[in-house]
């Protein structure tokens, strides 16, 4: 008794409401809790599809739905529900379905039906009220009894706190979130201050938190709700890497966002320089309002910096002309007049910034200098920002690099770095790799833990994308001209062979790099595609055939797919959904989640640091198991195996295809890019640069002349507010002449 629409209408009727038995979760996305269920309802013959929100559903639990009928043009008919309330089923065929869903950790098809057998219908008051007697059934140990158990409970205050955020009208709310950050405080944490959810919680906005609050009879303009959004106009200017932001600039932001006069956009801002959560001071003279952290972070970045390069160097003087010979004859390479003149500075000198595009000696004088040193017994610690960074540069060193995170010791217990000014690290010189990746928090932390007496060389390509957290560390530091700093350009002549180094250069210098077909073989292609689709169809060819049949590489684990942007049909997220299917088509062993589907193959990428596994922002491993049963995925990192709940893979995502952002620190033997004219709003010099040299052995971009062109010609890269430069000026000023200004 289904109703019927007429085909390739969109229709729909007034508000019904639906009741029956979950018999398949056909699509779940904890994070946006969108849901396609196929369900056994009352009084229809067939199963009814239904789609909703709901932040947990599993097979046989019993659902009440309202909403209406919609004839979908792709799906056909189906129930569009605007409410969803789930109960626990009371059926023994929908409890048994229920539990063997895998909504429950340590119950899967085989125990669902022997607890089923075991207890009948009572198994629920099993779980909760005598779980001891959970060790009834075969298999069950005391490891997996307690496991399930408080599984069960977990549950059950997600469904608490769901029933309280319906009641407040937000149907889809990431009740499995909030309940990961707040626990059992969370409905008593939103009831006192809703806007902390915009704050604490990833995935949840400003909006979402905002409509919560007038759910709880909170005003709009209620000062509670002003001064949160100042706070959270300020963190979305430091997503996007400023500091602070110009006072009129963040008033319209601030107004925008609220819908209330400026005025009170005034008072509440004076009420947060109060309280000292914002500050007030001039950028270039422009008066500013920043993020007090940040604030803080850089005045502290300056006072260091300036503190470490006033102090006296902590070797002997080192004669470089006999230096130079030594490490000549050490290495077989004839240093260029530049490379020694960098060398000889660095041997002089406190604080030394190195920067230089691929293929200008970069690696040949950290060497030089780091084996100048070593004889002398020097001690000497290398890190980079990322941990491909820091392999990179132990297999370009010979010596062992950290992440900056590991060489300062991160407490995940504590959420702070064991190594600060109070137990600094036991070095003579600190050499940091990638620097332009490094931001204005961890730059403050890496520098309180360097004693006074160490020197620091900081390397890096100024020309690269700044960092992906607030600042602009790198570009301060020169631009400030308070240390001295050794500007690599001349590209040495092996390097020079390579079209990937020669093309880098050309799109650096702004001169569009040669794009027609090369007469053989060569590393830097471009592959010619009209639009979107065109260029899918290419990519995919070029990672699954092409490039494999006549490089001789593997497609999974040498060819990396970078994109401009994450949206559109051209983007990291469809062309993961492209190369997934066409490389690691998944089989019946699969765990869907989050909007994604995981499969053992599956390249997949971390896209948040996880200090307690270990694994961090950016890095590539591989999915080896997915266990339906235990709710367990297992996938390696550089060979090291890393568990996660079926609920912690909101923090992995296929890797197939990135972001070009995402990617920097990193290498690849190979790179594919698409360069398209839909990308327009993300075409720029220092991003198309940037993913260039992320290639070592082959970079094929993809797409149209003319996008390429914009790229190279746009050099807008919107300008970051941050005050480091003037910071470091301000304390050179007052800085007294010593040793550690490189002067001899």
């Amino acid at each position: 008794m289904s109703k019927r629409a007429e085909p390739g209408q969109d229709t729909s009727t007034g508000t019904e409401v639906l009741a029956g038995l979950v018999e398949r979760v056909t699509f779940h996305s904890f994070e946006s809790g969108f849901c396609v269920l196929r369900l056994k309802a009352r009084g229809h013959r067939d199963l009814v599809t239904t789609i909703g929100h709901a932040a947990t559903i599993s097979a046989g639990e019993w659902v009440t739905a309202s909403g209406e009928w919609v004839n979908d043009r792709t799906h056909g008919l189906q129930f569009r529900a605007r409410f969803l309330r789930t109960s626990a089923p009371s059926s023994l065929e929908g409890i048994e379905k229920y539990l063997g869903s895998g909504m429950v950790r340590g119950i899967g098809p085989v125990y669902a039906k022997r607890m089923v057998k075991h207890f009948g219908k009572d198994v629920f008051d099993i779980i909760e009220a005598a779980p001891e007697r959970l060790r009834e059934v075969e298999g069950i140990g005391p490891k997996r009894a307690d496991r399930i158990t408080s599984a069960w409970a977990d549950q059950k205050v997600i469904r608490e706190i769901m029933v309280f955020l319906h009641q407040h009208g937000v149907g889809t709310a990431r009740a499995v979130r909030i309940f990961k950050t707040y626990g059992t405080d969370a409905v008593q944490v939103m009831s006192e201050n809703p806007y902390r959810l915009a704050r604490d919680i990833r995935g949840i906005g400003f909006r979402t938190a905002d409509l919560i609050a007038g759910k709880l009879g909170i005003e709009k303009t209620a000062m509670i709700r002003v001064r949160a959004g100042i706070s959270y106009a300020l963190s979305e200017a430091m997503g996007e890497g400023h500091c602070g932001l110009p006072v009129p600039q963040l008033s319209a932001l601030a107004i925008k966002l609220l819908d209330v006069p400026d005025d009170l956009i005034a008072t509440a801002i004076d009420l947060e320089l109060a309280d000292g959560t914002v500050v007030a001071d001039d950028i270039a003279g422009a008066p500013c309002i920043f993020l007090g952290g940040l604030y803080h972070a850089e005045k502290a970045i300056a006072a260091r910096l300036q503190r470490i390069a006033a102090a006296k160097l902590p070797w002997p003087e080192i004669d470089a002309e006999k230096a130079l010979p030594w490490i000549e004859s050490w290495t077989g390479l004839a240093l260029a007049e530049s490379q020694a003149e960098a060398i000889r500075l660095a041997l002089r000198s406190k604080v030394l910034v190195v920067t230089g595009g691929p293929g200008v000696g970069k690696t040949t004088i950290v060497n030089s200098i780091l084996r100048i040193l070593d004889a002398k017994a020097v001690r000497l610690l290398l890190c980079a920002p990322t941990g491909r960074a820091a392999k990179r540069m132990t297999e370009a060193t010979g010596m062992e690099a950290r992440t900056i995170h590991r060489l300062l010791e991160f407490d995940p217990k504590a959420f702070g770095f064991k190594r600060d000014q109070e137990n600094p690290l036991e070095c003579d010189l600190l050499v940091i790799d990638e620097s332009s990746m490094v931001d204005v928090l961890l730059m403050q932390s890496l520098l309180n833990a360097v004693p006074d007496g160490a020197a620091l060389l900081i390397v890096g390509d100024i020309d690269q994308l700044p960092s992906v957290g607030a600042g602009q560390v790198l570009a301060d530091i020169i631009g400030a001209g308070t240390v001295p700093v050794v500007r690599l350009t001349e590209v040495f002549r092996q390097a020079a062979q390579s079209r990937i180094i020669t093309s880098a250069h050309q799109i650096n210098a702004g001169r569009i790099p040669d794009l027609s077909k090369p007469a053989g073989d060569t590393d830097f292609y471009f592959v010619p595609a009209a639009d979107p689709e065109q260029a899918v169809a290419r990519i995919v060819q070029l990672v699954r055939t092409r490039i494999p049949q006549r490089f001789g590489l593997d497609p999974l684990r040498d060819v990396q797919v970078l994109c401009p942007m994450n949206r559109g049909g051209v983007g990291a997220r469809s062309l993961n959904v492209e190369l997934q299917a066409a490389l690691n088509p998944s089989g019946e062993n699969k765990v869907e989640r989050f909007g994604w589907t995981f499969a053992p193959g599956d390249k997949v990428m971390q896209i948040e640091n996880d200090y307690d596994k270990e694994v961090y922002n950016g890095d590539i491993g591989y999915v080896e198991s997915v266990d339906t049963a235990e709710g367990e995925l297992v996938a390696t990192f550089d060979g090291r195996a890393v568990t996660y709940g079926f609920g912690e893979l909101d923090t992995l995502v296929p890797a197939y295809a990135a972001t070009i952002h995402k990617s920097q620190g990193s290498e690849y033997p190979a790179v594919v890019i698409p360069v398209l004219t839909q990308h327009y709003a993300m075409l720029q010099r220092n991003l198309l640069y940037t993913g260039v040299t992320r290639g070592k052995q082959l970079v094929v971009l993809v797409g149209q002349p003319k996008a390429v062109a914009i790229a190279v010609k746009n050099t807008s890269g919107r300008r970051r507010w941050s005050k480091l430069d003037e910071w470091l000026i301000v304390a050179a000023a007052v800085r007294p002449v010593g040793q550690g200004d490189g002067s001899s």
